[in-house]
């Protein structure tokens, strides 16, 4: 009896084992390839974009006070 208990004990170990890797490897977010972005950074259009969006973030952080 006792070797029986051993032998279901030692597989749920084993299953157990096995199920904490597959939910571990199913949390990691999967590797991707970094898209390359082109902007040109010294475009009038582009300056004008980052400051309208630094201006609502300003106001959003003193609505937040």
């Amino acid at each position: 009896m006792s070797e029986l208990a051993s032998t279901n004990s030692a597989k749920c170990s084993q299953t157990t084992a096995a199920d904490n890797k597959e939910k571990a490897t199913a949390a990691k977010p999967q590797e991707q390839e970094e898209e390359e972005v082109d902007i040109d950074l010294e475009a009038p259009e582009t300056e004008k974009a980052a400051l309208a969006i630094q201006n609502q973030f300003r106001r959003f952080q003193k609505k937040k006070k």
